[in-house]
């Protein structure tokens, strides 16, 4: 059963609000999407349906960044979704392949031991040995449902697998067909198929991209969060979601704990106080909007099973040194200068300083 899963898509999660977007949707609908590509964007971004049903805001940020990505979907170009990590990537992939294909599900999750047999097809060896190459031998990978379907594909972190094997889309990208040649055939794509990927260009370990690759993709940049405000608003939402999801015991209103959380990811981050008075060293890690909703929920838990209730200073240091410490050399001497420079000193922050104090 759905409420059984330990983690529903996006489809299920908001079923509700997709079923009330496509019912009163009257613009043109590209072939084989589930909404307009304007219905695509009010789902991703909030507003409302066109019988009054509210739809939440899947992401908070630059609204022409959606509308660039949907229309991209609607064209013959691949789109990638570049930024730090953190900053959102596989979350709107998945509700843009949500929203365009009515299932986020055909994924591909990139890594260094990706190859091209998990990309374009493998085969069932039984079957293979037996009769030889077959239509019915075929192992059918996402790629492949994908195309026969005409739905959206998602790579996620494609900058993880091999060049040689990035460079295996090409072909599909350019021709929307994909050879198998052991067979003497191609599997052509259906209309609305397309392909949503993901990368960052920060963590270690990544494989460029090549320039023939990044030529059939047209590339999204999403920032961080433009202010504290409306980091603050997305993490306080995220984590209110997933709370909820996790079927986490209830507890008191959290707001005021998680800004210090994104104050203090903000500031260490950056280098520097909100004001810009004090520099600081910035620690080796991200320090991301999704590390600070991570706070936020194991915080959660531990206050809701182990606290009175509520988010309180206590619940949140152990969760942000372990945010923070990703070198204990390099790091712990950073948060060591954030708390005597800027907690210590700062009104209403004495009691992160003492029970930060404590875990280090």
């Amino acid at each position: 059963m759905p409420e059984a899963q330990l983690r529903r898509p996006a489809e299920q999660i908001y079923a509700a609000e997709l079923a009330a977007l496509a019912k009163g949707d009257d613009h043109a609908r590209p072939a084989n999407w589930k909404l307009s590509p304007q219905a695509v964007a009010t789902y991703v971004l909030g507003g409302k349906a066109a019988d009054g049903t509210p739809i939440s805001a899947k992401y908070v940020g630059n609204r022409r960044l959606i509308e660039t990505a949907v229309a991209t979907l609607a064209t013959d170009r691949a789109l990638l979704l570049l930024g730090l990590p953190g900053t959102a990537k596989s979350w709107v992939s998945e509700h843009l392949a949500a929203g365009v294909s009515g299932s986020s599900q055909r994924l591909i999750q990139c890594t260094a031991g990706t190859d091209e047999n998990q990309i374009r097809y493998g085969w069932n060896y039984a079957l293979l040995l037996a009769k030889g190459p077959s239509r019915e031998a075929l192992v059918k990978t996402p790629l492949v449902r994908a195309m026969e379907e005409g739905t959206i594909l998602r790579l996620e972190e494609l900058t993880r697998m091999g060049s040689d094997v990035q460079d295996t889309l090409i072909t599909v990208l350019s021709e929307k067909t994909l050879p198998v040649p052991e067979l003497d055939t191609a599997i052509d794509a259906e209309r609305g198929f397309n392909i949503i990927a993901t990368a960052n260009n920060r963590d270690k370990g990544v494989n460029e991209l090549s320039s023939a690759l990044k030529r059939r993709f047209n590339v999204v940049v999403l920032p961080s969060p433009a202010t504290l405000e409306e980091e603050t608003q997305i993490v306080i939402k995220r984590v209110g979601e997933i709370g909820g999801n996790l079927s986490l015991p209830p507890i008191q209103p959290a707001d005021k704990e998680l800004a210090r959380v994104v104050t203090l990811f903000r500031e260490i981050r950056d280098g520097k106080t909100l004001n810009g008075k004090t520099k600081l060293k910035s620690s080796t890690g991200t320090l991301s909007t999704a590390e600070a909703i991570s706070v936020g929920v194991s915080a959660w838990a531990e206050a809701a099973h182990f606290g009175d209730g509520r988010i309180d200073a206590r619940a949140l240091a152990t969760n942000i040194v372990g945010a923070v410490v990703k070198d204990p050399a390099q790091d712990g001497v950073a948060l060591s200068e954030y708390l005597e420079t800027v907690v210590r000193t700062r009104d209403g922050w004495s009691d992160l300083y003492g029970a930060i104090r404590e875990v280090i």
